[in-house]
């Protein structure tokens, strides 16, 4: 979703493209950069240490509605943020003899963690107030510091780790949890306690099985899909950014993902724009927030296809008892 603005802004599409990359000088092979997915992939084999990450762009701006628009002092300028490391680097593109708009921004490995996010915005002066955001590229990019593959989706990352001795001293305090649902990364994760549950972890990885092992994996990987929509959701939810009237932007990555998947049965009836508005409304003034759980239980139980599994599991029990019978 695109917020409102009010006063003229561009109609037409701005694109940005990252044409070249170049890690502490050196030249990234051009595999790693993939136009169609958008993707960045920094992470080199055998090159784990490296400082900084210079990415040479390339912006189309609509000339021909620039030409007849009342913008003035028309800028680009390129962004890169990470909300896990609370990032931000900005700088500014400039327009070549040839008409081209080019420049760069340079990413420090020190100050990113997992995935960055590269925005493009065009500013102007409108109507005398200098600095409006008049534009703005439809799709960002994604620098991603850990993958050698340019993938612009990824699914859930999910961890088998022993929660009571295991690496992560965090996760100590839900040693008798199954499994915990973390979301305050660039992904999700999904950490699978390898003790809480004495054989848990060996029926979801396992295949075939006895009817009872099958019912089980499937009840199991439900009710944890069911867990990681719920968190997910309050997650994106939670994390809303405003415009500088107050109007909800709806994320990117994932978070933009689950929202957009999710609304439509949290909030039936609405559309998305309203929607976001709404649950942005109840959540930080306070009223009508804990109504919503209803509808967010029962988006994320059909995104997890529990009713589905439940059907089948009981058919499978019954099946099973009138066998022995």
């Amino acid at each position: 979703m695109k917020p409102v603005f009010p006063y003229p802004t561009l109609l037409g599409d701005v694109t940005c493209q990252v044409v070249s990359v170049t890690v502490d000088g050196k030249p990234l092979p051009y595999s790693n950069v993939s136009a169609a997915e958008r993707v960045v992939a920094l992470h080199q084999s055998g090159r784990a240490r490296w400082e900084e990450a210079k990415l040479d762009l390339r912006v189309a701006l609509p000339e021909a509605e620039l030409r007849e628009g009342p913008w003035q002092d028309l800028t680009c300028l390129a962004v890169l943020t990470e909300k896990a490391t609370n990032a931000r680097t900005t700088a500014h593109l400039r327009r070549e003899p040839n008409g081209a708009i080019t420049g760069s921004i340079t990413l420090s490995r020190i100050d990113h963690l997992r995935r960055a996010t590269l925005s493009l915005l065009v500013v102007a002066t409108v109507e005398g107030v200098p600095g409006r955001v008049v534009g703005s590229a439809e799709e960002d990019w994604y620098i991603d510091l850990q993958e050698a593959t340019p993938v612009r989706q990824r699914e859930i990352d999910i961890v088998q780790v022993d929660f009571r001795d295991g690496p992560h001293p965090w996760l100590r305090p839900f040693k008798e949890a199954p499994w915990i649902v973390e979301t305050s990364g660039d992904m999700p994760t999904v950490y699978l306690n390898t003790t809480a549950v004495e054989g848990l972890v060996e029926v979801l990885d396992g295949r075939g099985g006895s009817t009872t092992e099958r019912v089980v994996r499937e009840m199991a990987a439900s009710q944890i899909a069911q867990d990681a929509w719920t968190a997910m959701f309050h997650t994106a939810a939670g994390d809303l950014d405003e415009d500088e009237d107050g109007t909800p932007v709806m994320p990117t990555g994932w978070r933009e993902a689950v929202l957009r998947t999710m609304l439509p049965d949290v909030l039936p009836g609405r559309q998305l724009t309203d929607a976001l508005y709404e649950i942005n409304e109840r959540r930080t003034k306070g009223f009508g927030w804990s109504e919503l759980q209803t509808g967010i239980q029962y988006a994320a139980g059909r995104r997890a296809q529990i009713a589905k599994k439940l059907t089948h599991a009981v058919r499978t029990v019954d099946r099973a008892e009138r066998s022995a019978d």
